[in-house]
This record gives C-alpha cells, sequence and structure tokens, in this order.
C-alpha cells in the first residue's frame, strides 16, 4: 500500500509541475529597468551594432535560437508575421551558441527567449519559450 502512495504522490507532484512549466512557457513578463542589472552592453539597453541590426522605430524583437531547437522555428514565424503587421517594429534572430557572451550577460537560459526592446533599445519585456501572437502584439501595445 505505501508503494500506491508514493506512485499517487509522484503522479500528482509532476502533474502539478507540468500544468504549472506550461501555463509559464512563453509567457510575456515585464523587466523592471531600474532592476535588470548592469551588463557589459549598457544597463538593460541594447544598441543596434550589439545586435546586429538597426533599432526599429518603434519596437524591436530579440529572438535567441539555436540551431537544433523546433520551437525557435515556430518562434521565428511568429516575430516575422508580427514585425510585418506592426509599423517600426524590427526583428532580429541571434544565435545563442555562436553569442556566449550576450547570452550569459543577458542571463539567458533556455532557447527561444524572446526580448521586447522600446525604441532606445531598453529591454521591457521578456519571454521564455514560444510566446503566442497575441501576447507578443500585446506587449508591442504596453509599450507607449
Amino acid at each position: 500500500m505505501t508503494g500506491v502512495s508514493i506512485v499517487l504522490a509522484i503522479v500528482i507532484l509532476a502533474t502539478a509541475f507540468g500544468l504549472w512549466h506550461r501555463s509559464n512557457s512563453g509567457r510575456m513578463k515585464t523587466v523592471d529597468i531600474r532592476t535588470a542589472g548592469t551588463t557589459e552592453h549598457g544597463d538593460a539597453i541594447l544598441d543596434a551594432q550589439t545586435i546586429g541590426v538597426d533599432l526599429g522605430t518603434r519596437a524591436t524583437l530579440v529572438q535567441f535560437s539555436s540551431a537544433f531547437c523546433q520551437p525557435c522555428r515556430a518562434t521565428r514565424q511568429i516575430l516575422i508575421e508580427v514585425s510585418g503587421m506592426v509599423d517600426g517594429v524590427a526583428h532580429v534572430d541571434i544565435d545563442a551558441e555562436a553569442n556566449l557572451d550576450l547570452v550569459r550577460a543577458l542571463d539567458i537560459r533556455r532557447t527561444p527567449t524572446v526580448l521586447v526592446l522600446d525604441e532606445v533599445g531598453r529591454i521591457r519585456r521578456r519571454a521564455s519559450g514560444l510566446p503566442r501572437k497575441v501576447d507578443v502584439i500585446a506587449a508591442l501595445g504596453q509599450l507607449d
């Protein structure tokens, strides 16, 4: 009877963790600019030289991805669609493996990770995992 109780407890804990992980994966979170920490790339500000493209006049969507990441492909499609729909929004896909210094400085822990930068390059929103298109659009709308 004890073995059944242990197995049941493990199943319940695993289910709870899975539901929690699924609900938090890809969710856009606000980045507090005051506590974002100072990096070698400025106070949580990324410039065009660092990310390799000109910043958008309204916002820039920065995606960190890796070569064999399946959710990265879907994320790339979402961000390309959103940047095409919303005026003044640029998109850049950064290879996490080739930019380890930047990944460490920004505390990128998994791919895909999406950063939403405002017009001057401040990190305003962040999502780890596959974001939903409506969440990306909403994050852009909240920049004003």
